[in-house]
């Protein structure tokens, strides 16, 4: 074994690694930057720690090593585990569960065990799983705290300061002098003890090496602050500047009202961020807090995190059902809507299976838990969506690479603009030229750039999961928004899945009972839908019971097995064909036939030799036909792919539409199809629901999963439709357009934004106009940007699907 080998199997029991150049946690699945040293992978948080190691690996690999944050003590180059230097948070943090993981909504390869500010971006770290939204947030506390501290302050700043524009003489009662010492004394506290959070994380942004939207803010403050107590303190020094009696102007107004509204941006975004999370606490409070349960005459009622796999509950008329499980008593009809967005209630009898959450209605039944805890299908549901939301769309890497020169560009246009207008400006062009550049500075807005994506993928994939569309992660989302082609199996995908059994034809000289006496016996171990209906048949058509041994499944073909000391199969003509079984004359040219071109023919040898064939059927979903037709409308190509006989799968084809059939395939085939489209340079998605769809599911661009298929078939898809029915398909559709447009939408706006806002800030309307954009207004603009990107991003929660 290798190094490499080694390392891997060693990451492998580790949930994360930690970057060496900066010690920060990565997560090895979604690390975006990694470099390989001596056989060793190493994982980094950013492109930045990735090119200093490059450079010079030992530099880093020769110092003191960190250690994992559990570790505890761990440290290097001022970086400190809980939030690189600085205290885990300011003010209470809500206890969250042992264990609990803190990722940035807009950097999800950044990952700590405490919470903290994003090294990259700034923002606050958020607790990956599923909030509490009815929790208090104690960040939005204390931003709203700070908030009023700074609007209560800064609105008498603002009157005296801006008194003589609006013919006020305000100032000159109070005295110029005097005047400037109560703005200096008013504006100190927002600027010294309101806006710390948001220098921490000016700060942190310089030692990170990762220039941000608190850079901006924090040289915009600091020069206005800084700026105006010189000019307070040393007016000589700016001689040319306000005249003999008004002094040098001070910005101590524009600094303090900046603060409150970016303080007031932080607020309204921290609430409508927390819009995004109701979607999934809404599906987890459909789980009742208690169930019912049933001990023999006795019921009890007790919390649902006491319920066991095996115990017997009883649903009264009304009731959510609790956990999954099957009815064992019983029925009823149960409104499944808000897991698979299926209006009609769905009749529940005996055996019948029901998901934890759905909704009960007149009927009362018991039934036997099956899964509990964390494997319910819907704490599954939520986990899926929750890690969805976390992911990272394809769009979102053109915002990444503006946001890497944004910053510095922003800096470098006020520079310019400071030393223009000192140069060229007319009187006070040292004012103007400060007012300029603090402009620049904060009505630029990268956190607006780095909301667009993440914001609208969160609110989708909510939005998905009410409507019984489960997206895996985000590349899938925007992926399924630009296919053209949608390879589709035929059985349990176009069909009920639920085959029944039809004509038994025998070969001359052989029982139609023994004929489906073997069939059955070959059968009974299989869950594929035609096993089951050959065996359902079977039992209700008084066939023997034989005994099976040696049982082999040929996959895409048929199963062998051994009756009575004699070889038998079950399977399609390739199967007889591979055995060397001839088909008999008569049964061929039965097969060639229109009787049995609509049904599935399935052969049956015993003792090597063919002696009948088993017609099943098994009939088209309703609404299957409008749906792909509403697909066809929308440009894309549906081709069936089929491991049935050909006469069956074109059968059904010809029902709903469909011009091109591939049938007789096999996994392998699938999965070849697939690439062979893709090669055609097409854009492919494949919808399945067993396990011979898994690799064809792997290999699609994306690969869609019907609800009530195999797990490996889910497990290998991006998109999971809970109903399984192809209406479901056309709400992914619609919402991955949706999102796409969506996620569109907020990059030109931000994008537009700051093209329009930071050279009107530098001032080049003011050789038309003689207007020049106030610090303030900079910052009221600034901080609705990022509100209005999320306020957009929430409009998916009412798309209709």
């Amino acid at each position: 074994m290798n190094a490499t080998d080694s390392h891997s199997q060693a990451h492998a029991a580790h949930a994360a690694e930690l970057d060496p150049v900066c010690g920060m946690t990565v997560d090895p699945a979604t690390a975006k930057w990694t470099a390989d040293h001596d056989g060793v992978r190493y994982f980094f948080c950013s492109e930045g720690c990735q090119k200093r190691f490059a450079a010079d690996p030992d530099k880093y690999l020769k110092a003191k090593p960190f250690e994992l944050p559990h570790q505890g003590h761990g440290h290097h180059a001022g970086h400190d585990h809980s939030g690189h230097g600085h205290p885990p948070h300011h003010g209470a943090v809500a206890a969250q569960p042992k264990g609990t993981k803190y990722t940035c909504p807009m950097h999800p390869q950044i990952i700590r065990d405490q919470p903290g500010d994003c090294p990259i971006c700034g923002m606050t770290l958020e607790p990956m799983g599923v909030a509490d939204v009815d929790a208090p947030n104690p960040e939005l506390i204390d931003f709203t705290r700070r908030f009023w501290v700074s609007a209560a302050l800064s609105l008498p700043l603002l009157v005296i300061a801006m008194s003589p524009m609006v013919g006020l003489p305000i100032r000159n009662w109070i005295g110029v002098p005097l005047a400037g010492w109560i703005e200096f004394l008013l504006a100190s506290p927002v600027v010294v003890w309101a806006a710390l959070p948001l220098f921490r994380r000016f700060v942190n942004s310089l030692r990170n090496r990762s220039p941000n939207m608190w850079t901006l803010i924090g040289l915009g403050v600091g020069a206005a602050y800084l700026f105006s107590i010189v000019a307070l303190l040393l007016p000589g020094l700016f001689p040319m500047m306000g005249g003999e009696m008004a002094g040098p102007p001070l910005y101590f107004e524009a600094a303090a009202v900046i603060i409150a509204l970016v303080f007031l941006g932080q607020v309204l975004e921290l609430r409508a961020r927390a819009e995004t999370g109701r979607s999934l606490r809404a599906l987890l409070d459909l789980a009742p807090k208690t169930a019912r349960v049933v001990h023999g005459d006795q019921e009890d009622d007790v919390p649902l995190e006491a319920v066991n796999k095996g115990d017997l509950l009883r649903v009264r008329p009304g009731d959510a059902v609790p956990v999954d499980g099957v009815v064992v008593e019983g029925q009823s009809f149960v409104d499944e809507s808000m897991l698979t967005g299926e209006p009609i209630p769905t009749e529940k009898l005996k055996d019948s299976s029901v998901t934890g959450g759905t909704l009960n209605g007149g009927g009362s039944f018991v039934m036997r838990a099956e899964r509990v805890g964390a494997e319910m299908r819907l704490n599954q549901i939520v986990e899926l969506v929750s890690t969805a939301q976390r992911s990272r769309a394809p769009i979102q890497g053109l915002a990444d690479r503006v946001a890497n020169w944004f910053v510095p560009l922003v800096v470098a246009i006020a520079i310019l603009s400071f030393i223009v207008w000192w140069a060229v400006g007319p009187e006070h062009s040292v004012s103007q030229a400060l007012v300029a550049a603090v402009s620049v500075l904060i009505i630029a807005c990268p956190c607006a750039l780095g909301l667009a994506t993440p914001m609208s993928v969160m609110v989708a994939t909510g939005r998905g999961a009410r409507a019984g569309v489960l997206v895996s992660n985000a590349e899938a989302l925007e992926g399924f928004a630009r296919i053209d082609t949608l390879v589709i199996d035929k059985t349990g995908t176009l069909t009920e899945g639920k085959p029944t059994l039809g004509d038994v034809i025998p070969v001359k000289g052989v029982d139609e009972g023994r004929v489906l006496a073997v069939a059955a016996a070959l059968e009974r171990g299989s869950a594929h839908p035609i096993a089951l209906a050959i065996s359902k048949g079977a039992v209700e058509r008084g066939a023997k019971r034989l005994a099976v041994t040696g049982f082999a499944s040929v996959t895409g073909k048929g199963v062998t097995g051994t009756i009575a000391a004699r070889p038998a199969a079950l399977g399609n003509l390739a199967l007889m064909a591979t055995l060397g079984f001839e088909v008999p004359a008569n049964l061929s040219a039965l097969l060639a036939g229109d009787a049995l071109k609509a049904k599935t023919q399935v052969l049956v040898a015993e003792a090597g030799q063919v002696i009948g064939v088993i017609a099943v059927s098994d009939p088209v979903k309703p609404g299957a036909k409008a749906a792909l037709d509403a697909l066809k409308a929308d440009g894309i190509e549906v081709i069936m792919a089929t491991g049935d006989a050909e006469g069956s799968a074109k059968a059904v084809a010809a029902a709903l539409g469909i011009v091109r059939v591939e049938a007789g395939m096999t996994p392998e085939g699938k999965h070849e199809l697939v690439m062979r489209l893709k090669a055609e340079g097409r854009k492919v998605a494949m919808a399945g629901d067993g396990v011979n769809d898994a690799p064809a599911l792997a290999a699609a661009d994306v690969g869609i999963a019907m609800g009530t298929g195999a797990d490996v078939a889910i497990k290998e898809a991006g998109i999971a439709l809970l109903k399984g029915d192809l209406s479901a398909i056309l709400r992914a559709r619609r919402l991955a357009r949706a999102t796409l447009g969506n996620i569109k939408q907020n990059l030109w706006f931000a994008f537009g934004y700051n093209a329009l806002g930071v050279p009107i800030a530098a001032g080049v309307l003011f050789p038309l106009t003689g207007w020049l954009l106030s610090p303030m207004l900079a910052a009221a603009a600034m901080s609705l940007s990022s509100v209005s990107v999320i306020g957009n991003a929430l409009r998916l929660r009412a798309e209709k699907l």
